[in-house]
């Protein structure tokens, strides 16, 4: 069960004991000198503002309630630790088995930030690689690493028009 590499797995718990388990994983963590094999713990929520109450009150709720994600090295030891935790009812994955996350699942669900490198900067030319603006020219009005947007204005029919890529849909044209 030994796996050298972190990988995030996803952790089933009693619904409501999120916070606590992922408190009670890092303290044990620390208490058995662990923390190299159990590196992040991640309980993924979203802000929602709650229009009933007047002053727009922002509050955060889970997810996925119930489930916790851990970047840890799977080894016997670290698989008893997580296991073991009061709340903890077990790794999701075939026959008890973890099964890690795949890269596209941590994407997807924002665990991990991605440092994007883009070529270009704001008032550059660039040409639209990808999708069905494919081939036309702009110049840069906006780059959002954190939200893996670019906005570009392209001439169509004439007109000057702002369209939003994702950072890899565009690429610098040589000047």
């Amino acid at each position: 069960m030994a796996d050298n590499s972190p990988r995030w797995y996803v952790v089933h718990t009693y619904s409501g004991y999120e916070n606590t388990v992922s408190a009670t994983i890092l303290k044990a963590a620390e208490n058995l000198k662990m923390q190299d094999m159990i590196l992040e713990i991640n309980i993924p929520v979203e802000k929602v503002k709650d229009i009933s109450d007047p002053d727009g009150k922002v509050t955060e709720h889970k997810i996925f309630p119930g489930y916790v994600l851990v970047k840890m090295i799977m080894t016997d030891e670290s698989w008893h630790l997580v296991r073991n935790v009061r709340g903890v009812t077990g790794f999701v994955g075939a026959d008890g088995k973890p099964v890690p996350l795949t890269e596209d699942e941590i994407l997807a669900l924002g665990v991990e930030k991605r440092e994007v490198v883009v070529g270009y900067a704001v008032g550059d030319t660039v040409k639209v690689s990808d999708g069905p603006l494919e081939g036309f020219l702009g110049t840069v009005e906006e780059i959002d690493k954190d939200k893996n947007r670019v906005r570009v204005v392209v001439s169509m029919f004439g007109r000057e028009t702002p369209v939003d890529l994702e950072l890899d849909q565009v690429e610098q044209v040589n000047k």
